[in-house]
C-alpha cells in the first residue's frame, strides 16, 4: 500500500517527484515506479530519475522544475535552492523575458560536482553559489545572474543586446548591477556583451535604440541622452523620449507598431508627441525598421531639427532627469569565462 506522500509530493513540486523522494522518503517499491511509467500508465518519466506524477503533458514550469529535480542533490530538498539552481534563458522566460529561450535548461550546481548533461537540460557547475530565489515556485538565481549567465552562452549578438535590454526595461535589475555582474563572470571581455552593456550604462532599452546608438555614434552629432524623464519646471512628469538632445530640446521617439495597435495606445503616442511640441520640444518619429533600413533619412531629420534648434531665441525650459553617456573602460585584462 503506498502512502500519501507522493500525492504531498505532487502537491509541493508541481505534480513531479524525483526516484529517491518516492523509494525513500514515500516507500514506493521500484517495480511500482516502473509499472506506473509504462506506456499508458498514470506516471511518466520525464528525465532520468524524474517522474511526471499525471497523464497528461507537462507545461513550461513543470519542463523547468524537472529540470532543477534532475540537476539537485539526491539527498536534498530540491526546492531550497542549496544545490540546484534555474538560471539562463530558461529562468529569464520564467519572468517574462520575451527573447529568453526556454531550452536548454541552465541549472546551477556546486563545483567540483558534476552531472551530464541530458534531454533540454545543461548542468553548470560554478565555485561562485548565488543567492537564490523562488520564481513560480522554481528555484532560480536573481535576475541578473541569469542575465549573466544567459549571455555567456548566447552567440547571437542582437538577441544578447535584446534580452539583456529587456530584463533592465522590466525592471529586474539596475544596469549597473548588471555591468558588474557580466565584469565579475569575466563576460566583458567579449565584444558583443561589452557593447550592450555599454549601451544599457548609457540609458539604451532596446535593438531599435541601440541601432539608433551605432548609427548617431558614427556622424558628428552631439550626443543624447536616452530614456531620460522629462519634466516641467514645476516637476510635472512630462514624457521619456528614447533619445533627447536637451540643449537643443530635440526629441528621438522609436515608436513600434507591436506596441501601437490598438486605437487606445496610438491615441496615447501622439498625445505624448503633444506634450512634448507644446513644451517647445521638436520630435523626430521613427520605426524600428526605419531605424535598420534607412538610418540616413532619421539622421537628416535629426540633423535638420537639431540646426533648426540651435537659433531658437526661447529654447524649452524642461528639465532632463536620467541617463548620462558613461564609458567604460577597455578591459584588456578581462577574459571570456564561465561562472
Amino acid at each position: 500500500m503506498i502512502t500519501t506522500t507522493p500525492q504531498r509530493l505532487a502537491r509541493r513540486q508541481l505534480n513531479m517527484a524525483t526516484r529517491h523522494q518516492l523509494t525513500t522518503a514515500a516507500g514506493v517499491p521500484d517495480g511500482t515506479i516502473t509499472s506506473r511509467t509504462r506506456q499508458g500508465g498514470p506516471w511518466q518519466r520525464l528525465l532520468p530519475r524524474v517522474y511526471l506524477l499525471q497523464t497528461g503533458p507537462p507545461d513550461r514550469r513543470q519542463r523547468a522544475l524537472a529540470a532543477v529535480l534532475y540537476a539537485a542533490e539526491p539527498t536534498a530538498d530540491p526546492l531550497s535552492g542549496d544545490t540546484a539552481a534555474l538560471t539562463g534563458g530558461a529562468a529569464l522566460a520564467l519572468l517574462g523575458i520575451r527573447e529568453a529561450p526556454h531550452t536548454p535548461a541552465d541549472v546551477l550546481i556546486r563545483a567540483p560536482r558534476r552531472l551530464t548533461a541530458t534531454a533540454g537540460v545543461r548542468p553548470l557547475a560554478t565555485s561562485r553559489w548565488p543567492r537564490t530565489i523562488t520564481v513560480r515556485r522554481i528555484p532560480s538565481t536573481r535576475p541578473v545572474r541569469a542575465a549573466a549567465d544567459y549571455a555567456a552562452r548566447a552567440d547571437d549578438p542582437d538577441r544578447i543586446r535584446s534580452t539583456l535590454a529587456q530584463v533592465v526595461q522590466a525592471g529586474w535589475c539596475h544596469p549597473h548591477d548588471l555591468h558588474a555582474e557580466l565584469r565579475a563572470s569575466r563576460l566583458l571581455g567579449r565584444p558583443a556583451v561589452r557593447s550592450a552593456a555599454s549601451e544599457l550604462l548609457a540609458g539604451v532599452r532596446s535593438v531599435a535604440e541601440a541601432r539608433a546608438r551605432d548609427a548617431l555614434t558614427a556622424t558628428d552629432l552631439p550626443t543624447p541622452l536616452w530614456n531620460a524623464r522629462l519634466h516641467t519646471p514645476d516637476g510635472t512628469f512630462l514624457a521619456c523620449p528614447d533619445a533627447y538632445w536637451p540643449d537643443e530640446g530635440v526629441a528621438l521617439e522609436i515608436d513600434s507598431a507591436e506596441y501601437h495597435y490598438t486605437r487606445d495606445a496610438w491615441h496615447a503616442t501622439l498625445r505624448r508627441r503633444l506634450r512634448l511640441e507644446s513644451h517647445g520640444i521638436l520630435v523626430v518619429s521613427a520605426t524600428p525598421s526605419m531605424i535598420r533600413d534607412s538610418p540616413t533619412e532619421v539622421l537628416a531629420a535629426l540633423r535638420a531639427l537639431l540646426a533648426l534648434a540651435a537659433h531658437r531665441r526661447v529654447p524649452p525650459t524642461v528639465r532632463a532627469r536620467g541617463h548620462v553617456q558613461l564609458e567604460l573602460p577597455v578591459p584588456g585584462e578581462w577574459r571570456c569565462g564561465t561562472p
